[in-house]
């Protein structure tokens, strides 16, 4: 799969579609075009707002929305909406789930397979290198404030990850 050297990271919409939109109007502006949502989208409606990215899904804990499926692959394609995706982007070796199992994401974490491991659920941002695997947590765009509303933009070539505030109020 070929990978623009910038991706926009997004979790935790939680229909919180004013957010969803701050964020995607900084990513269009950045010429960001693939989009790695890590769960919790919620709704059909939600995902009709990231027409136009190509976009990956992970399946969190609250996305039992009817019909959600169905929005993600009319919009995406077939595959793109699982609980644990495993990609290579830009050669790079990536894991995105929701990380509500939290066993699960510490495995995937340890294993060493990822040079990307992806995730939400904790609507806490996340930058951390653990052995030879980058692990990221945009933040949440939406639901329970921790911290404020978030996304974040990785850029394949540099490493770099950099996390976008959305004034939500």
């Amino acid at each position: 799969m070929k990978a623009d050297s910038k991706i926009g990271i997004i979790s935790d919409t939680h229909d919180n579609l004013r957010n969803l939109e701050a964020a995607l109007t900084v990513l269009r502006a950045e010429g960001v075009t693939q989009v790695f949502h890590c769960g919790d989208i919620c709704s059909p409606a939600t995902v009709r707002a990231l027409a136009g990215f190509d976009l990956w899904v992970a399946q969190g804990n609250m996305d039992r929305s009817f019909g959600l499926a169905q929005a993600i692959t009319d919009i995406s394609g077939a595959g793109r909406f699982a609980w644990l995706h495993r990609l290579v982007l830009g050669g790079y070796p990536v894991a995105m789930l929701h990380g509500d199992n939290e066993e699960v994401l510490g495995n995937i974490i340890s294993s060493g397979e990822y040079a990307y491991v992806l995730h939400g659920h904790t609507h806490r941002r996340r930058d951390q290198v653990l052995g030879r695997t980058h692990v990221i947590n945009p933040g949440a765009l939406g639901g329970t404030r921790h911290q404020s509303r978030s996304f974040c933009i990785l850029d394949l070539e540099t490493g770099q990850c950099r996390f976008v505030e959305v004034d939500s109020e």
